[in-house]
């Protein structure tokens, strides 16, 4: 076999492997999405997973690239990236996503993946090879976004509060049992423009380093964008029913006011970062926007055992993950 017919091959399992990561992302993210519209019974598991995979697709023709770009061209330095360092990053991420899957952890596959970036770049060539920046923006917003998200969903819940004063809880419940399917639409669809382009990134990445498109083309190949979006919907459609228990139903028991606050929070939040090309944690975005809502009414509504677990492994995702990515950086250049 030839050296670029290696290197075909080589790609061709890379990408397999990284629309692989795409669709776990999609199963274990689906929690985000349809957690708070199943736990407050407007919608059953099965329709919940199908209208949350439609808006996952649909984000295809909303949001524009820039988380996308974020990933390809601004978390490692040009030159850096090459099949060993894809091959670990992905390696790092899929493994953490596993774990976290198998008990039930709403982690962060976003972070996971930039963990295993990160994993694979430092141990190819060193932290110098990082692209400040990019990576400082993207910690930052381990913070910030579920930060957010507890401010936008506790601030719901006070307007929706004063606003609805006057109506009778029955009339509330009725109200928002709709309005929750439109909040629910609007978190799927900033589920499916935030993480599916981290994904097509990271492929944007590989076939740069490899030759199969410039560096210098503004957007990457069409079918990569188009591949992904349908890798996430179809993970979706999957379901994630461990994650959905405890993000719907563990961390605080909420109404269809609550839900609808709380993905509303969410949504505008991830809409946010999707715009300004930063690629957050959809998991972290929801669970602040969950605990800011059951907040509102008191602090015991909260099970903070079980959002302080959470909490944990946010932490332990990048690192964990980096790790990871560096034995498999090392393993890869023992094996292709």
């Amino acid at each position: 076999m030839s050296a670029a017919q290696t290197t075909l091959w080589v790609v061709a399992m890379l990408v397999f492997m990284a629309i692989t990561f795409d669709f776990m992302n999609g199963f274990h993210d689906a929690a985000n999405s349809i957690a708070t519209v199943v736990s407050t019974g407007v919608l059953k598991p099965g329709q919940a997973v199908l209208f949350a995979a439609t808006f996952n697709l649909i984000a295809l023709f909303v949001f524009q690239l820039s988380v996308a770009a974020t990933v390809g061209k601004g978390i490692v330095q040009p030159g850096v990236v090459d099949t060993h360092v894809v091959f670990g990053a992905l390696m790092g991420a899929i493994a953490w996503n596993l774990v976290t899957w198998i008990y039930g952890i709403p982690s962060s596959s976003s972070h996971a993946l930039i963990g295993g970036i990160m994993g694979a770049v430092v141990a190819k060539a060193g932290t110098q090879a990082l692209v400040s920046a990019g990576i400082l923006k993207t910690v930052a917003f381990i913070f910030i976004s579920p930060l957010l998200g507890f401010l936008l969903g506790s601030l719901m819940m006070v307007l929706v509060s004063w606003v609805g004063r006057r109506a009778t809880p029955s009339k509330i419940d009725r109200w928002f049992r709709r309005l929750q399917l439109v909040s629910a639409g609007a978190y799927s669809l900033g589920h499916g423009g935030n993480d599916a382009q981290k994904t097509i990134g990271l492929i944007w990445m590989l076939l740069i380093a490899t030759g199969y498109t410039s560096a210098s083309d503004a957007s990457p190949p069409v079918w990569t964008i188009v591949v992904c979006y349908v890798a996430i919907a179809a993970g979706t459609l999957f379901g994630g029913w461990r994650i959905v228990k405890t993000m719907g139903q563990k961390i605080t028991k909420l109404k269809p006011v609550g839900g609808f606050c709380a993905e509303t929070g969410g949504a505008l939040t991830l809409f946010l970062a999707t715009i300004l090309g930063i690629p957050v944690s959809t998991t972290h975005t929801i669970t602040g926007a969950i605990v800011g809502v059951g907040a509102t009414r008191r602090a015991s509504a909260v099970r903070w055992g079980v959002a302080g677990t959470i909490v944990w492994a946010w932490i332990f995702t990048i690192p964990a993950s980096a790790f990871v990515a560096a034995i498999a950086y090392w393993f890869s250049l023992m094996i292709f």
